[in-house]
Parts: C-alpha cells; sequence; structure tokens
C-alpha cells in the first residue's frame, strides 16, 4: 500500500481517544502508565473552544496517524510552562492569536511519506490564527526536520515540562505553512 491511498479527513477524537493514543504510543514509545494519563489530557483538551482534530486512515479504516490542536489560550498549562522561556526571548506574543499543533503522531511504517505534512498542513490551513505554535522533543529528529520545512523556527529551546524525561524545544511559523517546492 502506498501513503496515496490513506484517506485525511476529520478525525472524533472523543470517539476514537485509544485508537489515536495506540499510534501515538507507538509512535512516540509510550508506557500503559503514560498512555492512561495522556487519554485524559486528550479527552479534556478536545472541550477546549476551537479545538479539532484529524486522522489518516488506510482504505480499511484503520487509523494510522493523527493531529489535534486548539487556538492557543495563556491560561492553559502548556502556555504557562513555554510563557517564561518565551519571555526570556522576548518572543512571547507568539503565545496570543496562535494555533497550537497539540499532538501530531504516525505510525512507523508510515513515517517520511507524507502522510505527518499532510496532516498538519490541512489542520492549519483552517486556522484563523496568522501563525502556528509547537513543542518537540529538542533533538535533531525527522520531526524538527519536517517542522523545519514547513517553515517553523525554534522560539525557545531546552524547555522544561514537569515529569518530561527530555527537554523540549518550542516552534512557531507563520500561516499558510511553507508548501514543498515554495
Amino acid at each position: 500500500m502506498t501513503d496515496d491511498d490513506v484517506v485525511i479527513g476529520p478525525l472524533d477524537l472523543a470517539t476514537h481517544v485509544d485508537d489515536a493514543l495506540r499510534v501515538q504510543a507507538h509512535a512516540f514509545g509510550l508506557s500503559d502508565d503514560e498512555v492512561a494519563v495522556r487519554r485524559q489530557i486528550v479527552l479534556r483538551h478536545i472541550t477546549y473552544p476551537g479545538a479539532r482534530a484529524l486522522g489518516a486512515r488506510t482504505p480499511e479504516g484503520r487509523l494510522i496517524g493523527f493531529v489535534y490542536g486548539m487556538p492557543n489560550d495563556r491560561s492553559h498549562w502548556w502556555s504557562t510552562v513555554v510563557e517564561p522561556y518565551l519571555r526570556a526571548r522576548d518572543l512571547d506574543g507568539w503565545l496570543d492569536d496562535s494555533f497550537v499543533i497539540t499532538e501530531l503522531h504516525v505510525q512507523p511504517g508510515h513515517q517520511n511519506r507524507g502522510v505527518g505534512r499532510t496532516l498538519i498542513t490541512t489542520i492549519t490551513d483552517s486556522a484563523a490564527q496568522p501563525r502556528s505554535i509547537l513543542s518537540a522533543i529538542d533533538i535533531e529528529s525527522p520531526a524538527r526536520g519536517l517542522y523545519r520545512s514547513l517553515g517553523y523556527t525554534d522560539l525557545a529551546r531546552n524547555v522544561l515540562f514537569p515529569s518530561a524525561p527530555k527537554p523540549y524545544a518550542v516552534m512557531g511559523a507563520p500561516l499558510p505553512l511553507r508548501r514543498p517546492g515554495a
């Protein structure tokens, strides 16, 4: 199967949270305990105003990737953690009028084939905000390469989230995102 056969469309994350978390656990190497914690977080996030999700499915209907995000709100936990790091670089204005990519995950067998790119560009294409922000583990990785190719740049590095074992980078990009060849 080629990834040209993958169908991208709206995802009812409340109904399919366990399918999405299986993708995330496989792509991100999460334990059952971590999945249980993230399940509660995802179910809370999808109740926020403007939150939406997209899924990538095989022709048989199996979820192999997903993205979700929402308009940023400075009162949300993520923003309260990253704000001091951005403020230290006089970049905390990025927290206003931005669409946050909360999670983007693709099954390893489908990575590096355009699925993640299509998910993130499709969800941000319909954002009312003029820019997008996200956080990614602060290492050179295919994910960071994808984000850079779309126009994201590092706003802050070595961001420490409580209980996260590795530091993160906060990245931001103007919308619409860059397309290949643009």
